[in-house]
């Protein structure tokens, strides 16, 4: 249950990771002026072979605030 946790970002999928991995991996991410989002291992089977990634609305709304 360590490792149930993926990043989606530049139309790839990560290998599962625990929460807190994925933390600091979409902060890399940003910081780098990438998108990435973080998702249940579920999800991101489920995108890997639909190719269907819905971006959160949220995220137009200001989302991780880069410093």
């Amino acid at each position: 249950m360590d490792r149930d946790y993926v990043i989606y970002a530049q139309n790839d999928i990560s290998s599962p990771m625990s929460r807190e991995e994925a933390i600091a991996k979409v902060k890399e991410y940003a910081h780098k002026g990438v998108d990435a989002y973080i998702m249940s291992r579920e999800e991101g089977e489920r995108v890997k072979f639909s190719n269907e990634f819905n971006t959160p609305e949220w995220t137009n709304e200001g989302g991780y605030k880069k410093d």
